[in-house]
């Protein structure tokens, strides 16, 4: 059984940083994709950034490019999301997601395990 444990979100002034974890059990997970998404109140649940676990390739959405790190402890198998520079619309409950292929999968549906998500509010 796949589980994904999120941590690390809270309230941070903008311009500040957070980071996020996705602490991953059940698998081996060599083969997977994981995918951070968040979700605002009132708002469908939208993609942040993904990578194969191997690290050999990542991917942002435009709105965190820049800004916004995705990255993996192999030896921990924790998927971390370093945000910076934050901003009051990043506010969200951030959500970890893993899938049984390595994809680097932007879409909801792309992905087979979610955590149980994250708070992170943003205030100017």
């Amino acid at each position: 059984q796949v589980q994904l444990v999120e941590s690390g979100g809270g309230v941070v002034q903008a311009g500040g940083s957070l980071r996020l974890s996705c602490a991953a059990s059940g698998r081996t997970f060599s083969s997977y994709g994981m995918g951070w998404f968040r979700q605002a109140p009132g708002k469908e649940r939208e993609f942040v950034a993904s990578l194969r676990w191997s690290g050999a390739s990542i991917y942002y959405a435009d709105t965190v490019k820049g800004r916004f790190t995705i990255s993996i402890d192999n030896a921990k198998n924790t998927v971390y999301l370093q945000m910076n520079s934050l901003k009051p619309e990043d506010t969200a409950v951030y959500y970890c997601a893993a899938a049984r292929r390595p994809i680097l999968g932007r879409l909801t549906n792309d992905y087979d395990y979610w955590g149980q998500g994250t708070q992170v509010t943003v205030f100017s």
